[in-house]
């Protein structure tokens, strides 16, 4: 599925509804990773109905304990498009027998997206298709990858217009759970800091309570190249592999458990919960640099 501009050409698989391409006419540059192996399989995907892990990779629903894979199942699941114009495609995922198994609850995921000159709008909706209310996470995940094939993150900053720093905490990597016992602070420089190999050896940074509402990628002179608006995202990420010519910036309505949460998912922080009957919505845009 290809949606287009005279700014943007945008590419979208049925396979988890991802964005697997977003090229910049202007300036000739691919801003979507490639999906090479070596460092990562993936493009944009959507996290859903769990963001990260799960506390030992289970998850309690009315008292049942069920098993999790990490960011959930609708990535890998082939959605069905439902809308198709000259500028908005729409797909949709509806669970199953199969879905039930690990998360018993009826629902109806549709993801929109639309092309408005250098912005491409991404669009949730969760549909609680069943008769008790439902609780979830759910995330994006795109990775930007850098103009030049010579290029590493010292080449780039990352801006946060109007933000003088920020906290975040880490994962911690054997529990695959974050780790709320330290919290680190990001120094910024007229909203700005400089990206490095170092700042993501111990995997996503994770900035909780709502502190995430505009992130940038720029070149050192401050050039945008790419950027993202995500207004009431409780949680954001900021993510990337050991060398990879890449970086993810990750809205989330929901993160991945904290290490030793062992309740039930309906008290869980920052969960989602839409009634019977009900529906969640939620967007965020990627943004072209000027």
């Amino acid at each position: 599925m290809k949606l287009e501009n005279d700014r943007l050409c945008v590419e979208i698989a049925e396979q988890g509804a991802e964005v697997t391409r977003i090229y910049d006419k202007k300036s000739d540059t691919e801003l979507l990773w490639e999906a090479d192996p070596k460092y990562w399989k993936r493009h944009s995907p959507i996290l859903f109905p769990n963001v990260g892990k799960t506390y030992r990779s289970t998850v309690r629903i009315n008292g049942i304990q069920y098993p999790t894979s990490q960011h959930g199942f609708a990535r890998d699941n082939k959605f069905k498009c439902v809308r198709e114009t000259t500028d908005t495609v729409s797909f949709l995922f509806a669970s199953n027998e199969e879905t039930k198994e690990v998360y018993p609850f009826d629902f109806d995921l549709i993801i929109t997206y639309k092309l408005d000159g250098r912005t491409l709008m991404v669009k949730w909706e969760v549909v609680n298709t069943g008769e008790e209310e439902m609780y979830f996470t759910i995330g994006g995940h795109p990775a930007f990858r850098f103009a030049g094939a010579d290029e590493g993150k010292s080449d780039y900053i990352l801006k946060f217009p109007g933000k003088e720093s920020l906290d975040y905490i880490l994962v911690n990597i054997a529990e695959g759970a974050a780790d709320t016992s330290k919290v680190y602070q990001l120094e910024l420089e007229d909203g700005c800091c400089p990206m490095s190999e170092e700042m993501f050896a111990n995997d996503a940074l994770i900035f909780d309570n709502g502190q995430i509402s505009e992130v940038w990628i720029c070149h050192k002179d401050g050039a945008p190249r790419v950027g993202m608006k995500c207004e009431g995202f409780p949680n954001f990420g900021i993510w990337s592999v050991k060398d990879a010519p890449f970086v993810c910036l990750e809205p989330w309505m929901g993160r991945c458990d904290d290490i030793g949460f062992d309740k039930e998912l309906s008290e869980k922080p920052n969960v989602n919960k839409v009634p019977a009957g009900g529906k969640f919505e939620q967007s965020y845009s990627v943004i072209a640099g000027e």
